[in-house]
């Protein structure tokens, strides 16, 4: 029995000796949309930071996985060995609404939330040369024309895509849904006509409307984001539509507390340094930080939210 008792302490000492020298390879951070979208940015502009706070000489790649509403990626990020190895951002409201609306090999229950680090407003946009300058107009226009007002998301059940849900609910118009892979393509579809509007969040939108190929009619929050303090709210122009994206750092599932500690303190601490935050403030980052308990009740609160407005206006069914 006491040779036992003593392996046991061996292989547990062997064990934590193992996760305190983490990482002894490079780790693989999954981006579950596009190349130069805003969670890509994101992720590419947070990453270093998250190196150097780690230490151990850390390295970490960033994998773009897109397609299916961000399942492709989520479903990858879920499914790799809870090793410390693969992290990856995490998106609402795909990364929940995804399993409400369909079968997936994932689910919140299958991830290990690390820390949220943005909270994203979302917004309409539309091209300078286009004659709705206000969601008067875009309301006027779409109910002259109805079905005639395409607009471009990063898929079904994204918040860009329920921002548009409630803004027909809301007011009564037709609007057309074209769905793409992320936030870059959808961009690139409005900045060359192939859609009339942008269902993007509102960082993602800035640089664009700073270099005037943009025109945002407003931002879904309950204030004006610091950085598009010119930029009115919805609810400032009289319609109460609140919808943005969160967006932080998960792993796999049962994730051994001792990594999912020490990545926890290295974003926190990322998020925190000064360069860091300098350049966020460039890249338009909406910067909103949650420590891994935060941020889980924050989903799970979120979750039963989707849960309950799909069973009443499932946004599947278009």
């Amino acid at each position: 029995m006491r040779t036992f008792a003593i392996a046991s302490t061996v292989l547990l000492a062997g064990i934590s000796a193992a996760y305190a020298e983490y990482p002894e390879r490079p780790i693989n951070m999954i981006v579950a949309y596009s190349a130069g979208g805003g969670t890509d940015i994101a992720a590419r502009t947070l990453a270093p930071y998250i190196e150097k706070h780690l230490g151990e000489g850390a390295s970490i790649v960033v994998l773009n996985r897109p397609g299916a509403g961000g399942e492709i990626g989520f479903t990858e990020l879920a499914q790799a060995e809870p090793d410390g190895y693969t992290i990856g951002f995490i998106n609402t409201p795909n990364l929940l609404t995804i399993p409400i609306q369909r079968e997936a090999r994932y689910s919140l229950e299958s991830l290990t939330p690390i820390a949220n680090v943005i909270d994203d407003p979302d917004a309409f946009s539309f091209l300078p040369s286009s004659e709705i300058k206000t969601i008067e107009d875009l309301i006027a226009y779409a109910k002259e024309n109805p079905g005639q007002v395409t607009y471009g998301t990063t898929g079904l059940g994204s918040d860009d895509h329920l921002s548009a849900l409630e803004f027909e609910r809301m007011t009564g118009v037709e609007l057309k849904h074209i769905p793409f892979p992320g936030n870059a393509d959808v961009r690139t579809a409005v900045l060359g006509g192939h859609v009339m509007m942008a269902s993007m969040n509102i960082s993602e939108t800035m640089a664009d409307v700073e270099e005037g190929t943009l025109h945002a009619l407003g931002q879904m929050a309950t204030e004006r984001w610091s950085g598009a303090a010119d930029i009115p709210t919805f609810q400032e122009q009289g319609y109460d539509i609140i919808m943005g994206s969160m967006r932080g750092i998960g792993a796999p599932g049962n994730l051994p507390e001792d990594i999912a500690d020490k990545l926890e303190a290295a974003v926190k601490a990322a998020v925190e340094d000064p360069e860091f935050q300098e350049k966020a403030k460039q890249q338009h980052l909406a910067l909103s930080y949650l420590g891994s308990e935060a941020y889980l009740a924050e989903l799970q609160a979120l979750h039963t939210t989707f849960e309950e407005l799909w069973a009443t206006e499932p946004w599947a069914q278009e």
